[in-house]
């Protein structure tokens, strides 16, 4: 089973099959591109749009416009490719979360949200001229998927128009915090899914979304009500991504985009994975396994740094354990931990805030039954999370490390790993 992601590979409707079958392949001004531009426009409540091929084109494209003079970018938290674009352009990323983002074991139903005091107090203290803009991710993906209020987005908001500093959203999470702030925010239970998301885009001066997450198709854009920002944006796009009318993106793509972003309004569908990711997580505690709390979007998170308690967080927590999960179950997950950090300049090693293994559900992929046979076999490997060891980097590239480094094993660990196993499970059962 390949939990790895749920980028790109998140399951089509029917629906945006069949609109795949009709789409004009013109180089320039295709009818394919007008149709999405509309279905955008009409979504974020926003008058211009550019196209992508996907989140991080998007965040290549508004780091090189907006981050001039080693200027800041305060966030609720860092992704990890949105944060590998600012540096590259000579930025600093600042993190302002609110006092429960990094506990694990707090039910706060909105660990995503950020701190508005601290907020104005950073702004205070920087000044408006050294920091580039204000950018809000929803849901947050390195801290388990964990919304962002509604409230807080708008209490962002009129520090930000106070301050006359550029608010930023990453929308690629949208559905699941959707989904959070509908089911979790008392002043939003009777509001439509269309009036929320039009709430949260009048708040935001520029959006921009991976649609290998939102919309369940291969691209990606950028959406404002900011004309002087989209003409700046536009040259770029067609420097990095292509003509302004498909923007790397397959046509056909771009038309399974219009149907998934108007299918984010479907509540039936939205809430497949934040109910799947619930019952996962409900299964792998009946094992005693320690997962974050409460359960998020994009899929289930398990808390490496008391799982393998006893390994250094320098032996890659996360990623030992990520090992150790394919190994015993063939099911394949995600380091979200220390190996997804920068090293500092001087090369010593960033640690994590949190060592997360995520195991991803994308949406109307998996069964019940599939999640359940995951839940066992992570169950199993808790009991006997003492044969888990360390690895260390044999290739380490400098940049985005966990994409294409390389790993081995501080020891024999793995051999013993298996052995147990095949003792205690022959049958592979």
């Amino acid at each position: 089973l390949d939990m790895l992601t749920d980028s790109g590979v998140n399951a089509m409707s029917d629906q945006q099959l069949s609109a795949m079958m009709i789409a004009d392949d013109s180089y320039a001004g295709s009818e394919t591109f007008y149709r999405l531009e509309k279905v955008v426009q009409e979504f974020f409540n926003k008058q211009f749009f550019l196209p992508a091929h996907q989140g991080r084109a998007c965040e290549n494209i508004i780091a090189n416009i907006l981050i001039k003079d080693k200027k800041n970018t305060l966030m609720n938290y860092h992704f990890t490719t949105t944060k590998a674009h600012i540096t590259r352009c000579g930025g600093k990323v600042i993190e302002i979360g609110n006092k429960d983002m990094l506990d694990v074991t707090s039910n706060n139903p909105f660990k995503g949200n950020m701190d508005i005091n601290q907020l104005k107090q950073t702004i205070k203290e920087l000044g408006k001229d050294q920091i580039a803009f204000v950018r809000l991710e929803a849901g947050t993906n390195l801290i388990g998927g964990q919304p962002l209020s509604l409230k807080n987005m708008e209490d962002v908001a009129k520090v930000c128009k106070e301050s006359g500093i550029l608010l930023v959203f990453d929308a690629s999470l949208l559905a699941d915090n959707l989904y959070f702030i509908k089911t979790r925010e008392e002043q939003c239970y009777n509001m439509s899914l269309e009036e929320i998301v039009h709430r949260m885009s009048d708040c935001m001066d520029l959006i921009y979304f991976s649609g290998r997450k939102l919309g369940c198709a291969k691209g990606g854009g950028i959406a404002t009500n900011n004309e002087q920002l989209f003409n700046q944006m536009s040259t770029l796009v067609t420097l990095f991504e292509g003509f302004l009318t498909y923007g790397g993106m397959s046509v056909k793509e771009m038309e399974a985009m219009a149907v998934g972003l108007k299918e984010t309004l479907d509540f039936h569908m939205i809430s497949q994975t934040p109910i799947f990711v619930e019952a996962f997580g409900n299964e792998l505690e009946k094992h005693g396994v320690p997962v974050v709390r409460p359960f998020g979007g994009l899929g289930c998170h398990i808390d490496a740094k008391r799982f393998v308690d006893h390994l250094d967080p320098s032996q890659y927590q996360g990623a030992s354990l990520t090992s150790a999960i394919y190994l015993i179950s063939g099911v394949r997950g995600m380091e979200r931990g220390t190996m997804s950090e920068q090293r500092n300049e001087d090369g010593t090693e960033v640690f994590a805030d949190m060592e997360l293994v995520r195991l991803a559900i994308p949406k109307r992929v998996f069964t019940l039954s599939q999640i359940k046979y995951v839940a066992d076999r992570v169950g199993w490997l808790y009991q006997h999370r003492h044969l888990i060891g360390g690895l260390e980097f044999v290739d380490e590239p400098d940049t985005l490390r966990f994409f294409l480094g390389k790993l081995q094993p501080t020891s024999d660990w793995q051999e013993q790993l298996v052995t147990a196993f095949i003792k205690e499970m022959p049958n592979g059962l």
